[in-house]
């Protein structure tokens, strides 16, 4: 495992911490056995190899005599570093958006994983095909007796590429409405969702596995879980019964995450886009826990996830944490609103956390008078749905209705 270090570019994070994820995703991945990594300097790129003439030969040599079989570079690769390293290096490589991908490729479970994995491989694949058949002379057209030049095989291929790729866009297109048409149907019984995300191992399924007595996938792994969960949970309430909500168990982010990725599990993020409130799961036990942090905030809003979204954070491996500085932690959560110290693994503060989320929904509700025209089916149709409604007296040009809805759901309303 290399880490390039390239000195020209603003990191987020030190490389050393970089090198020990990059070998954690190698890891997850079964069958591959890290004989060892480094942090590999760059003073200066070089478009056809990335890395120096003689930082070249001598990672060879080395390659060479520990026989290794896969070199994996924590950073992107062009078409044409790969082809020449490999050229060079004589094993195969995989940059980082590869990597990723064979670890989703290994995990996806669901018909729409799977498809989302496949797209996002195509969609890499493509990319791929730039300068990476140089090799192959144009062919000619027709029988070859009077046409003009035809396809590089690079054209055909990339055809066959877009080919799939429509008709994986459009399985998925399906699956999407069948999330659209359940979507529907908790609306008609409306349960607040509640989405987990956080970092990739940050212990989102096991807070998950925890509140909901689920059995979700949950392993001190990178990405142990890429197929969303939803459970029904009943929050405590002091007042009655409690609260019905979904909760939802999504995909771990990562920094430098592929876009590929991104665009392929839209479709699953999409119950994020519409949770009514955000748990956003952090590991405060490691290192740069506030770097993984502000990656996911980068991604939510890359997604699309609306600003208004109430948000809860979430410091979860507390029993990680040093002694020394647990206390201090536990101070800090205590005077920022939203936040909260738990440990999924012991269940250390997650009762305070349960109580809060039903608060939340409880405090935000508010009873308005609303006059409605005939005019207005739609709307009328949306409150209904939403169960909003507390009563309804119809009158000569419209209803007149009485409501009882969180904020959230009145700006919605208004932006119908």
């Amino acid at each position: 495992m290399l880490h390039p270090d390239i000195r020209k570019r603003a990191a987020r994070r030190l490389p050393e911490h970089g090198l020990a994820e990059a070998v954690s995703l190698a890891a997850a991945l079964p069958g591959i056995e890290v004989i060892w990594s480094e942090v590999v300097r760059v003073s200066r790129t070089l478009a056809g190899s990335l890395f120096g003439t003689g930082r070249v030969a001598e990672l060879g040599e080395r390659f060479r005599a520990d026989k290794i079989g896969l070199v994996l570079i924590d950073g992107p690769l062009t078409p044409v570093q790969q082809r020449n390293l490999e050229k060079e290096w004589k094993v195969k490589i995989l940059d980082r958006t590869s990597l990723i991908l064979e670890i989703f490729a290994d995990r996806a479970r669901t018909r729409e994983g799977v498809l989302q994995v496949e797209l996002a491989a195509l969609n890499y694949q493509r990319t791929r095909l730039v300068r990476a058949w140089t090799h192959l002379e144009r062919q000619r057209g027709g029988f070859g007796f009077v046409g003009g030049p035809g396809e590089t095989q690079k054209e055909n291929d990339r055809r066959a590429i877009d080919e799939q790729a429509i008709r994986l866009r459009r399985q998925l297109e399906k699956v999407v409405k069948t999330r659209e048409l359940h979507r529907a149907a908790r609306a008609k019984v409306p349960f607040p969702i509640v989405a987990l995300v956080g970092y990739t191992n940050a212990g989102k399924s096991t807070l998950f596995n925890r509140v909901t007595g689920a059995e979700v996938l949950a392993e001190d792994m990178l990405f142990a879980t890429l197929d969303p969960t939803m459970r029904s949970l009943n929050l405590p309430s002091q007042t009655g019964p409690g609260r019905k909500v979904i909760l939802s168990d999504t995909v771990g982010f990562i920094s430098d995450l592929p876009t590929q990725l991104v665009a392929s599990f839209r479709a699953t993020l999409e119950e994020v886009l519409a949770a009514d409130l955000i748990l956003h799961v952090r590991d405060i036990s490691h290192p740069e826990t506030a770097e993984q942090a502000q990656d996911v905030e980068d991604i939510l809003q890359s997604v699309g996830v609306p600003a208004s979204t109430p948000k809860f954070e979430l410091w979860n491996k507390l029993d990680l944490v040093e002694p020394s500085a647990r206390e201090a932690l536990l101070a800090q959560a205590a005077q920022r609103a939203g936040v909260f110290a738990v440990s999924a693994l012991t269940g250390e503060g997650v009762a305070e956390l349960l109580s809060a989320v039903s608060a939340a929904f409880e405090a935000e509700k508010t009873e308005e008078l609303l006059d409605l025209g005939f005019d207005q089916g739609r709307r009328h149709a949306w409150l209904h749905q939403q169960g909003v409604v507390l009563s309804e007296v119809l009158g000569e040009s419209g209803w007149q209705l009485q409501l009882c809805w969180s904020q959230r759901q009145r700006e919605d309303y208004f932006r119908l």
